[in-house]
Parts: structure tokens; C-alpha cells; sequence
């Protein structure tokens, strides 16, 4: 669902109720697009987001803990500068767009108060956020439009700040019956109903009008002549339930568990084909929606280099094995070439120099008649030898491409590895330890401009089972070897998912008599198998041994162990208990 209008206002009167008369701590810019007010009302504290970007425009007050660039953006020292302090008292939207006005109050350079705004536009690629004095003057524009860019709205720092141009469609909150009728008057009837709403209608996203024609006609392509009779009926009630602040905030997720829509108001039109969840806020909604996606969005833009050089490391070890797995196939011929130089060798009385072929009987299998091709320039003995040759050729063969196929699997095997530690990286830091790993693992060459630094101790997630035992995971290979080698106590319980790449995870205990509870043991599993790329299967092996039995050869590749008596458990991941166990 696109961030319409009627979300915005459902937003905007929660943001008022509990935010209005809060003042700013502090400013952040994490990304680029996305500016975070930090603001104290009461006794609470909240974190105001807001998103300007082209792909997750949003706003909302969310959980989520960011990570801040060193050096602040010049955008976030300027908010810094005059919404330092500020007290917020007024949070309104602006018509039925997609844009929303944040006034506050604070004190100019002399000291004297004034009033200072924050526009928002809500609009997918225009997105934008811009700051204003109190007589609508721009201060800054996160993204400023010239007339290069645009003839019919510039947004310049020193320019009125006017709102973006209304489209030739109704305001839906400001319609009545006999305007509802009037714009319907002459209408096709033909015409599917959602797509006569969003033509009509403005702030209206398209996941809305095609449940208005569900409820109204019982199909989301309803025609208008399916729902002339009750039409009126349900568009009213979606007015009113933006007008009275009765929406409820509704995520839909696939049978998979992947968030596949949101909305201000229960969804009936996927039936059972998803799975609808009620939450406590708008806010929370929105950050369930979009929290994990902004996330993967920003650290695939973050680790772009890394992708590339294990995306072009992987198709280069696949190739590669594809080509000696062939050369292995060609070297099964060995064994007829051998047969070859004995057949000549025991006929070579029956030969002479200049025969093309040989045609001799097979000792080895019943005296069937063998046809060997011969050189004509070279002695029945000279032939022979040749054969030889290519024999011991082939078998010296076998055996470099076995060694060769081996060290390219096991790179293979360590180098999805690494993918699946980018996966679960969740910052800047946890990044740069997957680039150090692999600049020490033979890939500096690969690495433009990367120079190797001193690293700390690696990341490592915490967690708290049920019965209060501590339990470790490592995010990446280095961490991995760190928690294992140097961290965990020989009579610690260690667990890996089997055979698939995973975190090392390690669940501490006291000493050899302190042995945990079955509980224990099997959430601990759980999240070793949620930490791996079995992370969504069902009843996933999970080998689980205590820390001595697990060693790691001298010159293997950095995460990479082996152990012994181990056991087995089968468990299947879920995310809401391995989240609720997590200590942050």
C-alpha cells in the first residue's frame, strides 16, 4: 500500500496526542533521506521519523535504533541549529495531501520567541522535507528544486514556501451525497469502481479503492453498475473513519510471514490468502512494515563492494569447477588408454610401422575384437608407449583436479558463508568486520582502496533463555571464531544448524556439573537455527556438542570448525521468541 493520505492523517493525530508540547534532545540523520527528532514529553520519550526518500517515504514514531554517520550531514546541523530545544505544538496535515506541517516553538538569534516549521511531503519520488520560518520563508530544503529541474515549483532556501500544486480531483473528506452523485452522474457504469475512485478522489491509495468496490460489489474489479447501490454506503464510512480517528491498524502477512500490506482499515479483500495482524499503534505498524526493508535497503547500498566481489568470486568458482568436473569426466578414459598399450604390447608381433589401426583381441573381457587407433609414422612399440603416457597423464590428473575440485568447494562453501553473515549484518561496524574478514581471507587484491585497520572484539549478539542461562551468536566469521576459541569455556554447550552455514552459538555454563534444562537446550537451538540460512525452514537439525569437542584446524578458513560426539536436536525457528529472548 503507498503511504496515502488517509495514513498520514491517522499518523499525524497520534503523533499530536502524544508528542504535542514535547521538546527536541536531539537531532539525527542516519541516511540521507531520513531525519529522527528525539523529543521528551512528560516522562516518556519519543523518537519522531521522518522519511523523505524516494523508495519508503514515511513518517512515524518509531522503535528502531540506528546507526548515525560520523560526521553529521550539513542538513541535520542546520535542523540542529534552529529546532535545538524546541517544543513542539502542532501537528497538522495539510488538506488531504500527502504532506504534513510540524510548527514549533523556539527563539530566534535575539532571542526572542518565535514559531519555526517542518513541512514534510509524503510523495514518493518528490519526497522532501523542508524547514520554514514563521512567515513561511525557507531556511533549507533536504532536496532543493531549481528551475533546472522544474518550471512550475522551485523550493529555494529564501523563497515563500507555497504548497505543492492540487491535482483536479475532490477531496473526499469535504463530499457529500449530493456531491458523491453529482461526480458519478455520467460516469461509465462499465468502469471498474477503484479505478473510478482513484481518478475522482484525491489522497485515495489504490489498495483502499478496491476495497471500497469489494464491500460495495464483492469483487475488487467490480464495475460502477455492480455497486451503485451500496457505493455511496462504504465510501462514507471510509470518510468517517479518517474524520472520527476510528481506523485500526492492520498488517497483512503472507503464509510465510512476510509483511505484504498495511492499512488504516480492516482488509477483507484477500480473504485466507493472508494473515491479518492487528497492532497497538500506527507507528508500530508502520515500523513493522517497513523497519526490516529500510534496513536491507541501506545495507545493500552499504555493502554494494562486498556483493560485488562475492558475487564475481562466486560465478568465477563456478565456472571453474564446471570446467574441472568436465576434465574429471575426460580423465575416466584413462583406463582405456591403459588397456590400449598392454593390448599392443602382447600383439606387438602382429604389427609393423605404417598400420592406421589395430585390430586385436581382448584378454579381459571374453576375446571380444578391439579396434586401436595407430600413428603411422610411429612404431607398433612407439604406439604403445604413447598410450602409456596418456594413462599416467590422466591418472596424475585425477588426482590435482580432486585436490582442486575440493579447495574450490570449500571456498565456495566459506564464501556463501559470508553471504549469509551479510544477511543478518545490521550496522556499519558488523560491515567492516565481513570486509576485514575477507581482506585477511586472500581477497585484498579484490578490494579497492580498502586498507586493513585494528579491529575490537567482533559483535556478538546476547541472548536470555527462560531459565536465565546466557547465550552467545556470532553475526559473522570473525565473530564466530572469536566466540568459539576465545571466548567459550570448554565446558560450555556450543550449536551450529547442520550442514548449511550458520552462527556459532555458545550457552554458558558455571562448570562440567552444570547442566542445563531441556528448555534450555532447545531454545538455545532455536537460535542457532533461526541465525542461519535455514532460518525459515521447519523442524531444522541443529548439532550441538560441549566446546571441547569443537576445533578449528590450523590454516582453515575463519569460521570454519569441526567436532565430535555431538548430538542432534530438531527444532523450528521462531521470531518472536528468539526476539524475546535477545538482551539489547
Amino acid at each position: 500500500m503507498a503511504f496515502d493520505a488517509g495514513m498520514l492523517s491517522c499518523l499525524l493525530h497520534e503523533i499530536d496526542c502524544k508528542v504535542n508540547t514535547g521538546k527536541i534532545e536531539k537531532i539525527h540523520m542516519p541516511q540521507k533521506d531520513m531525519v529522527i527528532l528525539i523529543m521528551k514529553n512528560g516522562r516518556e520519550t519519543y523518537r519522531l521519523l521522518i522519511n523523505a526518500g524516494p523508495s519508503s517515504p514515511r513518517i512515524c514514531l518509531t522503535a528502531e535504533r540506528t546507526e548515525n554517520p560520523a560526521t553529521p550531514p550539513m542538513f541535520c546541523m542546520m535542523l540542529r541549529k534552529h529546532l535545538g530545544g524546541a517544543k513542539l505544538i502542532g501537528a497538522e496535515q495539510m488538506g488531504f495531501e500527502r504532506a504534513a506541517r510540524f510548527a514549533f516553538e523556539t527563539y530566534d538569534e535575539l532571542g526572542f520567541k518565535t514559531t519555526k516549521y517542518l513541512i514534510a511531503e509524503i510523495m514518493g519520488k518528490f519526497s522532501n522535507l523542508i524547514l520554514a520560518d514563521a512567515e513561511d520563508k525557507m531556511i533549507g530544503i533536504l532536496h532543493p528544486v531549481d528551475f533546472t529541474t522544474s518550471q512550475k515549483r522551485q523550493l529555494l532556501p529564501g523563497m515563500r514556501y507555497e504548497a505543492p500544486p492540487k491535482q483536479d480531483k475532490t477531496d473526499p473528506m469535504t463530499v457529500t451525497r449530493e456531491d458523491f452523485n453529482g461526480i458519478f452522474a455520467n460516469a461509465d457504469l462499465s468502469q471498474a469502481t477503484d479505478k473510478a475512485l482513484t481518478s475522482r478522489f484525491a489522497g485515495m491509495a489504490s489498495v483502499t479503492a478496491r476495497e471500497i468496490a469489494y464491500r460495495a460489489g464483492g469483487r475488487t474489479d467490480a464495475s460502477l453498475a455492480e455497486c451503485a447501490d451500496t457505493l455511496w454506503k462504504e465510501f462514507s464510512a471510509y470518510v468517517s473513519l479518517i474524520k472520527n480517528h476510528t481506523g485500526v491498524p492492520v498488517l497483512l502477512l503472507s503464509p510465510e510471514g512476510t509483511p505484504k500490506e498495511y492499512s488504516y482499515m480492516e482488509l477483507l479483500q484477500y480473504g485466507e490468502s493472508m494473515r491479518c495482524v492487528q497492532k497497538e499503534s500506527f507507528s508500530e505498524l508502520i515500523d513493522s512494515y517497513f523497519c526490516e526493508r529500510s534496513r536491507q535497503d541501506t545495507l545493500k547500498q552499504r555493502a554494494s563492494d562486498i556483493l560485488r566481489l562475492l558475487s564475481a568470486a562466486e560465478s568465477r568458482i563456478q565456472k571453474k569447477l564446471a570446467i574441472q568436473r568436465q576434465e574429471l569426466e575426460d580423465c575416466a578414459e584413462g583406463e582405456t588408454f591403459r588397456l590400449w598399450g598392454d593390448l599392443l604390447t602382447a600383439n606387438i608381433y602382429r604389427l609393423s610401422k605404417g598400420m592406421s589401426s589395430a585390430n586385436v583381441e581382448n584378454y579381459y573381457s571374453d576375446g571380444e575384437t578391439v579396434t586401436i587407433p595407430l600413428e603411422t609414422s610411429l612404431t607398433p612399440s612407439q604406439n604403445a608407449q604413447k598410450y602409456y603416457k596418456k594413462y599416467n597423464k590422466s591418472k596424475s590428473a585425477k588426482l590435482h583436479l580432486t585436490e582442486q575440485i575440493e579447495s574450490a568447494e570449500a571456498e565456495l562453501v566459506y564464501i556463501q558463508s559470508v553471504f549469509e553473515s551479510l544477511t543478518r549484518a545490521e550496522n556499519e561496524r558488523e560491515l567492516s568486520e565481513i570486509r576485514d574478514e575477507l581482506y585477511h581471507s586472500g581477497y585484498a587484491s579484490k578490494m579497492k582502496n580498502y586498507t586493513a585497520k585494528k579491529q575490537s572484539a567482533p559483535t556478538l549478539l546476547r541472548f536470555r533463555t527462560d531459565g536465565g542461562r546466557l547465550v552467545y551468536c556470532g553475526k559473522n566469521n570473525t565473530a564466530n571464531d572469536y566466540l568459539t576459541t576465545k571466548l567459550a569455556e570448554r565446558s560450555d554447550w556450543w550449536f551450529h544448524v547442520k550442514n548449511q552455514p550458520g552462527s556459532h552459538v555458545v550457552m554458558q555454563c558455571a562448570g562440567p556439573d552444570d547442566e542445563p534444562s531441556e528448555q534450555d537446550f532447545t531454545q538455545a537451538a532455536m537460535i542457532a537455527a533461526y541465525h542461519s540460512k535455514a532460518s525459515d525452514g521447519v523442524m531444522v537439525p541443529v548439532d550441538y556438542t560441549l566446546v571441547r569437542h569443537v576445533k578449528k584446524p590450523s590454516g582453515s578458513r575463519p569460521g570454519f570448525v569441526i567436532y565430535t560426539t555431538n548430538w542432534t536436536a530438531y527444532v523450528t525457528p521462531d521470531a518472536d521468541s528468539v526476539e524475546r529472548m535477545r538482551i539489547r
